[in-house]
């Protein structure tokens, strides 16, 4: 009788749990659901604001005034795009942007993990101050450097020269890259740095062949943080640069507004070729951004 009594116990027990086990499946299912509903919410509306560009850029000027914005257009106009890339020289503002922003995140990206090498892995006199003085660069507001900008540049004859633009997105990207790298740094393992020194590798050997590889993850989200400012950038471009040549995508949509009219589908063509480089490559280094964020922001 003992052991019967025990073994509908323990049958009772079994079945208790089972059912906590199986309301428990229930409410992570109920709850994963609503997180993903959630989510697909705030991706369609993030979407949204890109689907009403593609929609623009394939309109006329009646069309963009008399339709909704999510409304198709009578006949999509493809010779927008056509049109902004032979007549409004947006293949030459295209190439100024890549060749600004690509020359500018590799110099910050080099000079920014050389920085944080010194500052992490050498042990020298007042580190800590030079790490806060490139911290302040963070604070100084970028319409208070304009003018005594404007006036070095104009002494040193590089007022309308791509290494005004250059210098400076270097200069204003160092210390938000420094900050994301410094935190990468503080966690990376020293012992593969400290068996290269044991078998005499310089120092120049040690950054370049193992440090730097080593960081790949925490450069790439650094290099798509300064690839979207620098892409994005206006103020110093319409600054330093006025010769056509030189200009880039940002500045040059305002070939497109006249004095009398604007030709907004044109103006909607350059907006969607503009953003397509800074998309493409967020989509193929997103996995990158993740893993790098992540691992430097956990110690240990």
């Amino acid at each position: 009788m003992r052991n019967e009594a025990l073994t509908e116990k323990q049958t009772a027990l079994a079945r208790q749990k089972a059912a906590e086990q199986q309301k428990g499946k229930i409410r992570h299912t109920i709850s994963m659901t609503l997180l993903y509903i959630v989510l697909a919410i705030v991706g369609v509306f993030q979407i949204l604001p890109l689907v009403w560009l593609v929609l623009f850029s394939l309109k006329n000027n009646q069309e963009v005034f008399e339709l909704s914005p999510f409304a198709l257009p009578a006949t999509p106009r493809f010779e927008n795009y056509i049109r902004v890339w032979t007549e409004g020289n947006i293949g030459q503002y295209f190439f100024n942007s890549v060749l600004y922003t690509g020359s500018a995140v590799v110099l910050t990206i080099l000079f920014a993990s050389m920085a944080t090498f010194a500052l992490t892995r050498m042990k020298w006199k007042k580190s800590s101050l030079f790490l806060g003085l490139f911290m302040v660069g963070l604070m100084i507001p970028v319409h208070s450097t304009l003018i005594p900008l404007f006036n070095t540049f104009s002494n040193l004859d590089l007022i309308n020269h791509p290494l005004s633009i250059i210098l400076t997105y270097t200069a204003f990207n160092l210390p938000i890259t420094i900050m994301i790298l410094y935190g990468f740094y503080q966690v990376l393992p020293r012992e593969v740095e400290e068996a290269a020194i044991m078998d005499g590798a310089s120092v120049h050997r040690i950054f370049f062949g193992i440090t730097l590889p080593m960081t790949a993850p925490v450069i790439a989200t650094a290099a798509i943080i300064n690839m979207i400012y620098n892409w994005n950038e206006f103020v110093f471009i319409n600054t330093f640069i006025s010769a056509d040549q030189f200009k880039t995508l940002t500045v040059g949509i305002q070939n497109f507004i006249g004095q009398y009219s604007t030709d907004w589908g044109a103006i909607g063509a350059t907006l969607v070729i503009s953003i397509l480089p800074i998309l493409i490559a967020f989509i193929f280094l997103s996995d990158r951004i993740v893993e790098g964020i992540s691992a430097g922001s956990v110690k240990g």
